[in-house]
């Protein structure tokens, strides 16, 4: 057991000052394949194991080995840190206080709950209205079905008619009784299969629900079906954003569109590399990457177990820390060991009388890597988080590159090791090529050299977060403001673009590698072009959860309706020229119940 000011954990590193090395970047030179040159050269690569070699290193993977400070770190393998629970009393869940404002706004779980509450509008209503725009077993398949791998109607109908009873009876089970939420098909959910975005089966024969959807479920939450998501979660790019010419963001893409589009206020992703942080950017709405082992998926374990989580997305940040209080329940000890180990996040929230520090880390020369487009709407939120009384503080991590590549190595591995070798041929291409990799080509000296490089890192963020306390570290979420479509033959065929993701990925590996928590807030959209919504990132200390939802309220003031940046305090506003996508669902249900 270790201390860091006045908390206490189980797992905590060491505190120490990593080296000091100056930052240096140099972006890759990946060849990007589309379309039928993608198909021929994933076949070559995942066949000739020369040209794996090549490609190898032409990716600079190499360069984590060489390192020499890590002959003084042991391999950390597992970087859950575990705040130690207190005495402190479980509390109620606090009613989520956000509402849809005007007719521009997004809905919150609390419109759904207040009209439930009045008799306006019934859950079954609601799910007659989404059910024909999401599912894919009709003819035609629904509006939004794109963004959907299974909806079983007879499973939601079911479920929407004993909230509706509940209401009736004057007996709902809280705030989320009678929402409709949807989830990344990385969980296991009763009645629904199990692909990972895949043609393979990952169901294992399981015939039950993950904790982490259990307690929505528990609380009324109706779940309307599975979202896509890219196979095996390896990706950025995903499904393309409703009638727009860019990417959704992956891998939890589908849950991205879904929120985004209107369909549910709440969703759940799951974050290996920034898959919840990424759509959450891309999509111009709230995500939460929470502390490694803090959310249980039992019986499902992440894809990508020893990076991965399961967390909420959101259209409010009110809806955000719903979801996250209730998903993140402490699951039985003989169900899953870790997240039985944690706090109920219900003992752990501030009073309204606590001062938290307030403190911004800034790696200058990292967020100078940001495009133009994205670094305005970043130091724009830096502006305003100053002004809300946040003081910044200038900080620097040792080999953030490198420690880039030693993720991806990390992923590559734990992917290749659940997948046999007869299995990548039902693999799509972009995803033959990196499993194939993951397989033949990582050698031992490389993941282990990756292991040590990831307890280097731990033990430097430890340092600073002793040195400085409440620090949360603040980047824009991905450097690059959207992923354009350039052809329809990426859609139908796919692309491998190795250098765009590694790019895309280059400020949410750390919290994924080093197991701490982050989110990713909307803060508005580029000002030139097509306008597209950017986000920006915290990440805080290991079990800081509620410090990064605070940080996130804090930041929901500089969202203003000026300059069209599509979002303003009172909640998210559908971005001007994107009305045809939004669906306002409660609107439609309400003139069904009236007919």
């Amino acid at each position: 057991m270790s201390q860091n000011t006045d908390r206490k954990f189980l797992n905590y590193p060491i505190a120490h000052e990593g080296p000091s090395v100056p930052y240096k970047n140099e972006t890759q030179s990946i060849p990007v394949f589309r379309g039928l040159p993608l198909a021929i050269g994933a076949t070559l690569i995942h066949n000739v194991g020369l040209i794996q070699s090549y490609f190898w290193r032409d990716a600079g993977f190499g360069v984590v080995r060489e390192i020499k400070h890590l002959s003084h770190y042991t391999p950390r393998y597992d970087p859950t840190v575990i705040p130690v629970p207190t005495d402190s009393k479980v509390q109620d869940l606090p009613a989520p206080v956000e509402k849809r404002k005007d007719e521009n706004g997004y809905y919150t779980s609390v419109d759904y709950h207040s009209r439930y509450l009045s008799g306006d509008l019934t859950p079954t209503a609601v799910v007659e209205t989404l059910l024909p725009l999401i599912r894919r077993d009709t003819r035609p398949a629904g509006k939004h079905s794109i963004a959907f791998l299974e909806s079983h109607a007879e499973i939601v109908y079911a479920a929407a008619e004993a909230s509706t009873q509940r209401y009736k009876d004057g007996k709902p089970l809280g705030p989320l009784d009678g929402v409709p939420v949807v989830v990344k098909d990385e969980v296991h959910v009763r009645g629904y299969k199990r692909n990972l975005g895949s043609k393979l089966d990952f169901t294992e024969g399981i015939d039950g629900t993950s904790w982490c959807v259990q307690k929505w479920e528990e609380a009324g939450a109706i779940v309307i079906g599975k979202t896509t998501m890219h196979e095996l979660g390896l990706g950025k790019l995903m499904i393309p954003m409703a009638h727009t010419n860019y990417y959704c963001g992956g891998s939890s893409g589908g849950s991205g569109y879904a929120v985004a589009s209107g369909l549910v206020p709440i969703a759940l992703g799951a974050d290996g590399g920034g898959s919840i942080r990424i759509p959450s950017s891309f999509c111009g709405i709230w995500g939460l990457k929470p502390s490694h082992g803090r959310i249980s998926g039992a019986p499902t374990l992440s894809i990508a177990e020893s990076v991965g989580v399961f967390g909420p997305m959101a259209a409010s940040i009110d809806d955000l820390a719903l979801a996250y209080r209730l998903m993140a329940a402490p699951a039985p000890s003989d169900q899953d060991t870790t997240s039985s180990s944690f706090p109920n996040p219900l003992s752990t929230l501030p009073s309204s009388t606590q001062q938290r520090p307030k403190t911004i880390g800034i790696i200058r020369d990292w967020i100078n890597r940001a495009e133009p487009s994205v670094r305005a709407v970043f130091d724009s939120a830096l502006a305003h988080y100053q002004k809300q009384g946040y003081k910044m503080i200038d900080i620097t991590i040792p080999y953030l590159p490198e420690g880039q590549r030693a993720h991806i190595l990390t992923i590559m591995s734990l992917i290749a090791s659940g997948v046999n070798p007869n299995q990548i041929s039902k693999l799509s291409a972009p995803n033959k090529v990196m499993v194939s990799m993951g397989m033949w080509q990582i050698q031992a000296q490389d993941f282990l050299s990756s292991q040590r490089l990831r307890n280097l890192l731990m033990t430097h963020l430890a340092h600073l977060f002793k040195q400085h306390p409440g620090l949360l570290i603040f980047t824009p979420t991905t450097p690059i403001p959207g992923w354009k479509i350039e052809t329809e033959t990426e859609l139908s065929r796919g692309l491998s673009d190795g250098k765009s993701s590694v790019r895309n990925m280059e400020y949410v590996w750390l919290a994924n590698f080093t197991g701490c928590p982050a989110i990713s807030c909307p803060a508005g959209l580029t000002k030139d072009g097509d306008k597209v919504p950017v986000g920006v990132m915290a990440m805080g200390e290991w079990g800081t959860e509620e410090d990064l939802i605070a940080f996130a309220r804090d930041g929901v003031g500089l969202l203003d309706e000026d300059g069209r940046k599509g979002v303003q305090s009172s909640g998210l506003k559908i971005p001007n020229g994107r009305e045809s996508f939004w669906e306002d669902v409660i609107a439609s249900a309400e003139a069904g119940e009236s007919k």
